[in-house]
C-alpha cells in the first residue's frame, strides 16, 4: 500500500525523529542530512516508527472500510424506506398535496395526477389554487386556508378541476407542516371525491326506497290474494240463493199466466157487481198487465246477478292444468262492463269485434289480461283533459296467419318515450304512490306468453313498440283515436 505522509507544515506540528538503519556496505542514507532526522544507525528507531505508522494506517483503513459498510446499511435502509413511502403514496385513493407557505405545489401523488390528468411534473411549482373550479370556489379556498393554516381545515367541500373538464366535489383536509422550531413552513392538503360516495349513497337510498315499495306491493299482493279468495267463497256463497230466486221467480212467471187465465175465464161470465166493483178497486187488471213486466225485470237482475257471481268464480278460480276453450267475444265484453260500470268519469269502450273468436286457454287469466289493459286506458283519460267528449277507448280485432289481434286504443296523453322501454317490467309504474303496484302489464306479459302470444305497445304513429320483450311495431291508429295503443295477439282456434 502506497501512503503519504503529510508535511509537518500542513499538520501544524513537528514530525517525529526517524533513524534507519542501514545494512553494512550500504551507501549513506539521504535522510543523514535532513535536520532533525536523528542518528539512522544503532537505535533501531526509525523501523519501529514506520511499523506503528502502519499499524495506524491498516485501523485506519479498517475504520473506513466499516464506515462504508454501515453507511451502504443506511443507504438501504433509507432507499427501503423512500420505497415504502413511494408505494403508500400510490395506494392511496385520496389524492395527497404537499405545499410551501405561499401555496407552490411542492410534491404530490399518483392519485392526483390521475384525477387532473397531469404528471407529477407538470403539478410541481404550480400553485395550489389553481387545481379548483372556478375564481368562487379559489377565493373561498384562499380566505379559508388563510384564516385556519395552522388549526387545520377538515371536511371542507370544494369543487376541483377534473382532467376531461368536469367538476367534482372533493372533501378537502388541510393539515399545517412545522419545522422542528414550530415554523409554519407549508401545509399538506388530503381530498376525497365524493362523486362515486354521492352516487353510491343516492343507489343505496334508491335502494332501500325500491325495498320498502316492493314490501307495500308484495302487502298488497297478498291482500289481493286474501281478497280473491274472499269474492271466490262470496261468489259460491251467493251462487246457491242467486239460484233459489232465478227458480222461484221462472216459477212465478208460470204461476201469474195460470192465475191470469184462470181469472180471464172466470170474468168472460157475468158476475156479480160487487164482483167487478171488487175487481176495479184492487185494480187487477192493472197488475195483470204489469206483473209480465215485473217478473221479467226479476228474471233480468237475477240473470245478471248470476253472471256476476259466475264471472267472480271464474276470475278467483285457481287456473286448470288443462286449457279450455275461451270465447274471447265474451271475454271483452264481460271486462268492458265491469270497467264502466266503475269507472268515476265518462269513459265510453268502442268494440269493433268478428263474432266468434276462440282461442285455447285459460278464461280467467285472459279476462285479468284485458280488464288491466281497459283498466289502465279509463285511469290515463279520465286523470288526463280528454276532451268535452270524456275518455274513449277503441277495441278493435284483426285476423292474420292464423291469429287474432286486439288493439286497444284511447284517447289520452299517451305514453312518455322514456317510458316505453320499461312498461313490462315488474314495479315499474307512472301512477302515484299507492294507486298502482307496477304488477299488472308485467303479470299479463307472462300470462300472454305463456297462451303463445305478444303483447306491445306504443303511441300513435310509426313508433317501435315497447322494447324487445314486446316485438312488435303497433303502426298508425285507425280513425281519429290518439294516445296509446296496445296489441294483444293469440293463436286463434276455429270455431
Amino acid at each position: 500500500m502506497s501512503t503519504t505522509v503529510p508535511p509537518a507544515e500542513a499538520s501544524g506540528a513537528q514530525p517525529p525523529s526517524v533513524s534507519v538503519m542501514a545494512p553494512a556496505g550500504a551507501a549513506p542514507s539521504p535522510l543523514a542530512d535532513v535536520p532533525g532526522a536523528g542518528p539512522l544507525a544503532g537505535d533501531g528507531l526509525g523501523e519501529q516508527a514506520w511499523i506503528e505508522v502502519i499499524q495506524r494506517m491498516d485501523e485506519v483503513y479498517n475504520d473506513l472500510l466499516q464506515y462504508e459498510v454501515a453507511l451502504e446499511e443506511k443507504n438501504a435502509a433509507l432507499e427501503e424506506s423512500h420505497q415504502f413511502i413511494e408505494s403508500v403514496l400510490a395506494s392511496m385513493s385520496d389524492i395527497l398535496i404537499v405545499c410551501d407557505r405561499p401555496g407552490t405545489i411542492q410534491e404530490v401523488n399518483p392519485s392526483l395526477c390521475h384525477f387532473t390528468g397531469q404528471s407529477a411534473a407538470a403539478l410541481v411549482g404550480r400553485p395550489l389554487f389553481d387545481l379548483f373550479a372556478d375564481d368562487g370556489e379559489r377565493a373561498r379556498a384562499r380566505e379559508l386556508f388563510a384564516r385556519f393554516a395552522r388549526e387545520g381545515v377538515h371536511d371542507q367541500e370544494f369543487f376541483l378541476r377534473a382532467g376531461d373538464g368536469s367538476t367534482v366535489p372533493v372533501s378537502i383536509n388541510c393539515t399545517p407542516r412545522l419545522s422542528q422550531t414550530g415554523k409554519l413552513m407549508g401545509v399538506v392538503v388530503t381530498g376525497r371525491p365524493v362523486g362515486e360516495l354521492r352516487r353510491a349513497y343516492q343507489a343505496l337510498r334508491q335502494a332501500h326506497d325500491d325495498l320498502k315499495r316492493t314490501q307495500g306491493q308484495l302487502l298488497h299482493a297478498e291482500k289481493m290474494v286474501s281478497l280473491g279468495r274472499l269474492v271466490a267463497g262470496v261468489a259460491h256463497e251467493l251462487n246457491n240463493p242467486i239460484s233459489f230466486v232465478l227458480g222461484n221467480v221462472l216459477s212465478l212467471q208460470r204461476y201469474a199466466r195460470r192465475i191470469g187465465q184462470y181469472l180471464d175465464t172466470v170474468h168472460a161470465a157475468p158476475q156479480p157487481p160487487e164482483v167487478d166493483a171488487l175487481r176495479g178497486e184492487l185494480r187487477i187488471d192493472r197488475i195483470l198487465a204489469d206483473m209480465p213486466q215485473l217478473i221479467a225485470g226479476m228474471i233480468e237482475g237475477a240473470e245478471r246477478t248470476r253472471d256476476i257471481v259466475d264471472a267472480l268464480k271464474r276470475f278467483s278460480a285457481v287456473d286448470k292444468a288443462t286449457p279450455e276453450r275461451v270465447h274471447l267475444n265474451e271475454v271483452v265484453e264481460r271486462s268492458v262492463r265491469w270497467v264502466v260500470q266503475s269507472a268515476p268519469a265518462k269513459f265510453t269502450v268502442d268494440c269493433d269485434l268478428p263474432p266468434n273468436l276462440y282461442c285455447r286457454g285459460s278464461s280467467g287469466q285472459l279476462q285479468q289480461v284485458v280488464m288491466n289493459l281497459i283498466q289502465n286506458a279509463c285511469d290515463a283519460t279520465t286523470s288526463a283533459s280528454a276532451g268535452a267528449g270524456g275518455g274513449r277507448l277503441t277495441i278493435r280485432a284483426a285476423l292474420a296467419g292464423g291469429e287474432v289481434c286486439l288493439s286497444f286504443c284511447d284517447n289520452g296523453p299517451g305514453i312518455p318515450p322514456e317510458h316505453l322501454d320499461h312498461l313490462f317490467e315488474p314495479f315499474f309504474t307512472t301512477k302515484p304512490v299507492g294507486q298502482g303496484t307496477g304488477l299488472g302489464l308485467s303479470i299479463s306479459y307472462g300470462i300472454v306468453d305463456r297462451h303463445g302470444g305478444r303483447l306491445s305497445a306504443a303511441n300513435r304513429g310509426p313508433v317501435e313498440a315497447a322494447g324487445a320483450r314486446g316485438g312488435e311495431v303497433a303502426g298508425e291508429v285507425p280513425g281519429d283515436i290518439g294516445g296509446a295503443c296496445f296489441r294483444l295477439c293469440l293463436p286463434l282456434e276455429s270455431s
